[in-house]
């Protein structure tokens, strides 16, 4: 079986369209993968993504904060984004590579419009709705070491930035409403490590690679309705950016057709979020809701299981110069009732993408996605607490539905 090294290259196309999917868990975004450094000599690509999701939902009629208003719509409450990635992997000796991958892997980017409902947005202080945005940057400095020419041992150091900010507004929100956090850059370090293999006769290439979580300590300033919240001593907030396991697989099928798999595990159930002050001031709330038999508070967000997704795929190179490719994606999101700031549970894509070349060794790819957000309910921290019927006051509104669009464009090259 003779697979040309047009097509080889051309499957990583759709890896570019991972943020198209990945609004419906958490807040993994590029999926951090390192295929780039797994080309053969000397590789540089660059590319964009701009994801275009579509996530509303309906408040609960039931609910006691609902104000007197016939719109139970939430609006849209998720915003475009785009993120960009940018890989180098050199040769520098016959059994010696190196790499360096840059990548934004987690983020956030929503906001709930005004609505006369009051229920997830306030119209009559701040005049702004319950919103989130957090970005994060990741270098990875890769060595890698071939003892055999099949055989890949790769290893190396990551440095991370994160920083954010949180706002709560809505009358669902209650003693919240009008709470502001703003996270301060903070950057740290963690460590990837995998192994590949390959077998250039059939086209096959397999890899695993881990990646460790990275812990952060950020300084937030936390106010209420402008106003500094200080109901303990100032210390930051501790979080720790989930660890994760990448699978690459990629065979042969037929000539000139690949077949190729690419699967995630990303421990979110781990992540937590709670700032200093919001703890304070949550652990008050629960220890009134209890009568003092709940003291312990609530996080700001987190996750009820780890996030899985798989993405399967046939890549064809139809001349000298263009190749296409699809694929179906699956993620099992993180757990529902999920979080208010992203409510939304997994769901199915389906993708295509074509590449150019106008020379053997540079290529232009572009692609598109389509993917089905599975519904959600979503809920505060509060669901978590042991008090009878606080599981049911968290559920806010019901998000059925919901879609995401993506576009990615990307350059590689060889030298």
């Amino acid at each position: 079986m003779k697979i040309k090294p047009l097509l080889l290259g051309m499957l990583y196309i759709m890896p570019v369209m991972y943020s198209a999917t990945s609004h419906a868990s958490a807040m993994d975004q590029s999926g951090q993968s390192i295929l780039a450094f797994l080309e053969d000599k000397n590789y540089f690509e660059a590319n964009i993504t701009v994801a275009d999701p579509d996530v509303s939902g309906k408040v609960r009629s039931n609910r006691p904060d609902l104000v007197n208003s016939t719109d139970l719509n939430t609006g849209d409450m998720a915003e475009s984004f785009q993120y960009y990635n940018a890989a180098l992997k050199l040769q520098i000796a016959p059994q010696v590579s190196f790499g360096l991958i840059y990548d934004q892997p987690f983020g956030a980017d929503a906001a709930y419009p005004l609505r006369s409902n009051n229920t997830l947005s306030d119209n009559e202080i701040t005049m702004q709705g319950t919103s989130a945005d957090v970005d994060s940057q990741n270098i990875s400095m890769l060595f890698g070491f071939q003892p055999h020419p099949s055989f890949n041992l790769y290893a190396g150091g990551v440095y991370q930035t994160v920083k954010g900010k949180v706002s709560l507004r809505g009358n669902s929100m209650s003693i919240f409403n009008g709470y502001d956090a703003s996270f301060k850059e903070d950057s740290s370090v963690g460590w990837l490590a995998g192994m590949a293999y390959q077998s250039p006769e059939i086209a096959l290439k397999a890899a695993v690679t881990y990646r460790s979580g990275i812990k952060h300590q950020l300084d937030a300033n936390e106010t209420i309705f402008g106003q500094p919240l200080k109901l303990t001593g100032l210390s930051t907030t501790d979080i720790t950016t989930p660890q994760s396991v990448n699978i690459d697989f990629q065979t042969g099928i037929f000539k000139d057709t690949i077949a190729y798999l690419n699967a995630r595990w990303v421990n979110w159930k781990d992540f937590t979020i709670r700032p200093t002050q919001f703890g304070a001031l949550s652990e008050l709330a629960t220890t009134e809701m209890s009568q003092g038999t709940y003291t312990g508070g609530f996080n700001l967000d987190d996750h009820q299981k780890d996030q899985w997704n798989a993405t399967l795929g046939i890549g064809h190179q139809f001349t000298e110069k263009w190749s296409a490719s699809t694929d179906v994606s699956w993620d099992s999101g993180t757990g529902n009732p999920s979080s208010v700031l992203n409510p939304t549970e997994g769901g199915w894509g389906v993708g295509l993408g074509i590449q150019y070349n106008p020379a053997p060794n540079y290529f232009i790819a572009g692609g598109i996605k389509y993917f089905w957000i599975g519904d959600a309910v979503a809920q505060d921290g509060t669901y978590h607490i042991p008090v009878a019927g606080a599981a049911e006051m968290a559920e806010h509104a019901d998000f059925n539905k919901n879609n995401a669009m993506g576009y990615g464009l990307k350059i590689g090259y060889r030298f």
